[in-house]
């Protein structure tokens, strides 16, 4: 999965916007995140097209830099792991499994892939992967300081042997996910992403997922049915998608998603318009 792929960083940056030098410290990896979040959607829709997700490296830059598509975990951060790397940047690639939604009691996958990323003694993570809760800011590895992002709040704890990403939502700090500091070998990656886009029972074969970062600290996502803006972490407007039209319409107008007309995701009755 590494190989020796040499990324069109020139492409990259004209896929999100990104002007001047790219170089290996702090003020880049920002502008990166930022960038990259607003840009470039999280989005499962392969899956339910039952498209194979190709993890290489090459497959990555074609699907997210040349064919204008996003991508969950195993592609967004498996593509900024070259990227990053490229740039000169010292990574590593680390496992966790998401907690959105899910009780402490409950065991989830260990299907998350993330980054670490170290500059000048410091460790800080980046996380084009996760959702609604995409990391645009890079933050510190850091235990138990509540740390700003251009969207919510964010610390990291430990508890009982493990760490936990959080997020304030205004009353509350949840889970986005946890994690050990294990690194993910190629090959793990590899198998994770085989399971989170063959498995019947894995959430992106039965859930239609899409969102990304806009201006002024809000969110946009769709789940399923529901197209929804967030500010934080509250929802403050939410449109029912009420046909497979109507979804490709939102899918092109606020994620820049194109798909040819009569596309439909999946197959049979579905919690999303199919026809």
């Amino acid at each position: 999965m590494n190989g020796e792929h040499i990324f069109d960083l020139e492409a990259y940056k004209a896929r999100i916007g990104f002007q001047g030098a790219l170089e290996p410290n702090l003020k880049t990896l920002r502008i990166l995140a930022e960038k990259h979040i607003s840009t470039v959607p999280f989005e499962n829709l392969s899956v339910l097209l039952k498209q194979p997700v190709d993890v290489t490296p090459a497959g990555l830059e074609q699907k997210i830099v040349f064919q204008n598509r996003g991508g969950y975990c195993f592609e967004q951060n498996g593509l900024m792991l070259g990227i990053l790397a490229q740039i000169g940047f010292k990574v590593t690639p680390l496992s966790g499994r998401v907690r959105l939604e899910s009780p402490r009691d409950f065991l989830p996958p260990r299907t998350h892939l993330f980054i670490s990323v170290a500059i000048e003694g410091e460790d800080w993570i980046f996380d084009a992967g996760v959702g609604g809760f995409s990391l645009t800011s890079p933050i510190r590895r850091i235990l138990d300081i509540e740390q700003e992002t251009l969207h919510e709040t964010q610390r990291i704890v430990f508890e009982k042997g493990k760490y936990f990403h959080q997020a304030w939502t205004g009353s509350a700090w949840i889970d986005v996910y946890e994690f050990t500091g294990e690194t993910m070998a190629p090959i793990d990656r590899e198998v994770a992403n085989w399971w989170t886009s063959t498995n019947p029972n894995a959430k992106f074969s039965h859930n239609l997922f899409a969102a990304r970062a806009v201006e002024n600290g809000h969110r946009i996502a769709i789940l399923n049915n529901r197209f929804l803006r967030r500010h934080k972490a509250q929802v403050v407007d939410q449109t029912e998608i009420t046909s497979a039209d109507h979804l490709l319409d939102i899918l092109a107008t606020q994620f820049n998603l194109h798909f040819p007309p009569g596309t439909r995701f999946g197959e049979g009755p579905k919690p999303w318009p199919t026809v």
